[in-house]
């Protein structure tokens, strides 16, 4: 067998080999900006004929719009740099659909140095991207959990500690007031051993549905303290707008007419308060605002319960 039918035989098995595989397999002649090549698995993957791949038009237009743009402007600066490179995007079906396509590219250069041609490899990830998708998802909810109180659903404690930490900060620098309402079921003790703590998780449910209906601006934050404990952040709101809204609350909670036997106050359920305001300075630390507020809640609570403290 001559050398030229070993080449001959040599390309057939190369061929062979290269359209055996599920990566499509693609050439591009550079000066011309035509496909040298493409694998017949396009077909395939696609539903488009291998014959409808003559030039670099054919692939770009059959790129999402969202991202044909950033893929053929990477591409293109890679190929003339000369550096082997990558492209994640997703490839227009014959069928109107969409199929996510990594696409592995090899510059051939000449021996001066320019670019001779492009070949690469075309891989399905649709599988790749829905998992990484769905971890996304996952990742997004694991950050929600990790910020919402597992029992009410409100924010908790960490999510409460990271907005107080911005709200005091945006206050400072914009020199505008910001208010703090903590309240606290009265005898929540009580109420348990009377009623179970089942029902006391109920109650607890009930109490931050009522109260997540009490501030109604955007940026109105309430958490769950702890225990039986809430907390309301309030951006850009005076001593005044406090105080209603913390009698809104208290309001609210009597008109639920939640039954406690047990309470040493009234035959339903009740909540001590404590409010104060602050616009921040340099000097002022945001620890002992949170405490002048919950030294007020305390203040309640020795003055007979069900009632707001917003002064000392």
């Amino acid at each position: 067998m001559s050398d030229i039918d070993n080449l001959a035989t040599d390309g057939a098995v190369y061929k062979t080999l290269l359209e055996s595989t599920r990566a499509i397999p693609w050439k591009i002649d550079w000066a011309t900006m035509r496909f040298a090549y493409i694998g017949p698995q396009i077909g395939d993957l696609l539903g488009w004929d291998p014959s409808s791949w003559m030039t670099v038009d054919d692939w770009a237009t059959r790129i999402h719009e969202e991202d044909r743009q950033r893929v053929v402007d990477f591409c293109v600066a890679q190929s003339i740099a000369g550096i082997d490179h990558e492209a994640d995007y997703r490839a227009l079906t014959s069928g109107g659909d969409y199929v996510w396509i990594r696409d592995v590219v090899h510059v051939v250069r000449k021996e001066d140095g320019s670019v001779d041609s492009l070949i690469g490899f075309m891989f399905d990830i649709s599988e790749r991207k829905k998992t990484e998708e769905q971890l996304v998802l996952l990742q997004r909810e694991l950050e929600e959990m990790s910020f919402k109180d597992g029992l009410t659903g409100v924010a908790n404690r960490r999510r409460f500690d990271f907005i107080m930490d911005l709200e005091w900060g945006s206050a400072r620098r914009n020199k505008q007031p910001m208010s703090l309402i903590m309240l606290d079921i009265d005898y929540f003790k009580q109420y348990n051993d009377h009623y179970g703590h089942l029902q006391g998780d109920n109650c607890l449910k009930q109490v931050a549905s009522i109260l997540s209906k009490a501030a109604t601006r955007a940026h109105d934050f309430l958490a769950r303290f702890g225990g039986e404990e809430f907390v309301f952040i309030l951006p850009e709101t005076s001593a005044k707008s406090a105080m209603k809204i913390a009698e809104r609350c208290r309001e609210m909670l009597a008109e639920a007419q939640i039954p406690h036997e047990e309470s040493q106050v009234d035959q339903i359920l009740t909540a001590s308060f404590g409010v104060s305001t602050i616009i921040p300075c340099h000097d002022d630390e945001m620890r002992a605002f949170i405490d002048t507020v919950d030294r007020r809640l305390y203040q309640a609570k020795q003055k007979g319960r069900d009632r707001i403290v917003a002064g000392d």
